[in-house]
């Protein structure tokens, strides 16, 4: 009986345990499952903030060639350090004033500092930028930008444009007033003294000798040539800006003068040295006519021989021979005083474009190129702000026309 009791405690014991077991079993089996850890998706890099763009917002100082203008531009530290600053020129009219670096650079600040000066790479944009002004200011569009790029935004666009001085004031001022008082003392030279006349003794009171072509010619570059150099000087500050041509076409117009005066004085020393001759052959001829007279004097008043008749004969034709050579010297000196008789000016453009003959086509020739080169010339001035460039065909055709008129002067009378 112990030992039936003994069993079923033990299977009890195990019935237990079996059903404890699968209680437990169940129990994990319903848990839910963890979710499976998500995989990591791929790192990615932020995208950086745009650098934001420089822009100028003010400009100080005088906007003129060989002038300091300071030049503020907004975020110019960002933009720096991607960039290089000092590669900035400025940017006038939207073109690049190439080789015009920043002097000072304050990137904190955003300050850039120019000199603004003429170099060898933006020597054409100055040229365009001041050439053929109308005034002594223009408006211009300004701004900065690097040299192989383009220009910021600025708050000086076309529509709000700033002053560029093409011509300072001051200087301009001075400059006027010396060229205008050299022109006003060259007129009143050529009007009251022989400066460009023909040369010689003056004539009579109140009048003068005629205008000379050469001179006046020569009178005619010099001003021009010396008005332009004054002006592209006031404008550019340029010293060197006499061109070989131009040194050509001054030696050209002074050849021309230089020429005329050795054929006027070989002239008048010619006819000097005739008078001369002629009126010491008149006053030999009038010696030996007095003394032909005494000598027959003589003869008439001892008694007459029939050998003193040929003496008397011969005396006479000598006599009449000495006599009408005397009236033939007269006439010569005549002539010869008439033509060196102080002429008296006609009028400018009468004196040089006509001699004694009447107007001649050589000098209106010499004239007309004269004032075609001198339009050429003060085009180029004015328009480019240089010396003009004259071609050695062009040169050659001045040249041709100058040899042609001092080739006429031999013949032509003064």
């Amino acid at each position: 009986m112990q030992i039936l009791n003994t069993t079923r405690l033990a299977l009890l014991t195990v019935f237990i345990v079996i059903n404890v077991t699968a209680v437990i079993a169940q129990e994990t089996t319903d848990e839910p499952s963890p979710s499976p850890t998500p995989q990591a998706s791929p790192t990615q890099t932020p995208t950086p903030a745009a650098t934001p763009e420089p822009k100028v917002v003010r400009v100080t100082g005088n906007v003129e060639l060989d002038d300091i203008i300071e030049i503020n531009i907004e975020n110019l530290e960002k933009w720096a350090e991607t960039k290089d600053p000092s590669k900035l020129v400025p940017y006038i009219d939207g073109r690049a004033i190439k080789g015009n670096y920043p002097e000072e650079i304050h990137l904190e600040r955003g300050r850039v500092i120019f000199h603004l000066e003429i170099t060898p790479e933006n020597k054409k944009v100055w040229t365009d930028l001041l050439g053929a002004p109308s005034g002594i200011k223009r408006p211009v569009a300004i701004s900065v930008g690097l040299e192989s790029g383009s220009a910021f935004d600025s708050v000086h666009p076309e529509n709000n444009p700033v002053p560029l001085t093409v011509i300072s004031p001051v200087y301009g001022l001075v400059a006027l007033l010396v060229i205008f008082a050299t022109l006003c003392l060259l007129l009143w030279l050529v009007r009251k003294t022989n400066i460009i006349r023909e040369p010689g003794p003056p004539p009579s009171p109140g009048k003068r000798r005629p205008y000379n072509l050469g001179r006046a010619q020569m009178s005619f570059w010099f001003f021009l040539i010396y008005a332009s150099y004054l002006a592209i000087w006031l404008v550019t500050n340029a010293l060197d800006t006499i061109t070989a041509s131009l040194l050509a076409l001054m030696g050209i117009s002074a050849g021309t003068a230089l020429g005329e005066a050795m054929i006027d004085n070989g002239k008048d020393t010619a006819k000097t040295n005739q008078l001369q001759d002629l009126t010491a052959e008149k006053v030999a001829l009038e010696e030996s006519v007095l003394q032909g007279q005494s000598q027959l004097e003589g003869l008439n008043a001892a008694p007459a021989a029939p050998a003193d008749q040929l003496t008397r004969d011969t005396l006479n034709k000598q006599l009449v021979d000495a006599r009408t050579r005397i009236g033939q010297i007269d006439q010569q000196l005549r002539t010869l005083s008439a033509q060196q008789s102080p002429n008296v000016s006609s009028g400018f453009l009468r004196d040089i474009l006509s001699d004694s003959s009447g107007y001649s086509f050589h000098r209106f020739q010499i004239f007309a190129w004269t004032i075609v080169l001198g339009i050429i010339f003060v085009s180029s001035v004015y328009n480019n702000l240089t010396m003009p460039e004259f071609s050695p065909t062009l040169l050659g055709l001045m040249g041709l026309s100058a040899g042609t008129y001092i080739g006429f002067k031999f013949p032509e009378q003064k």
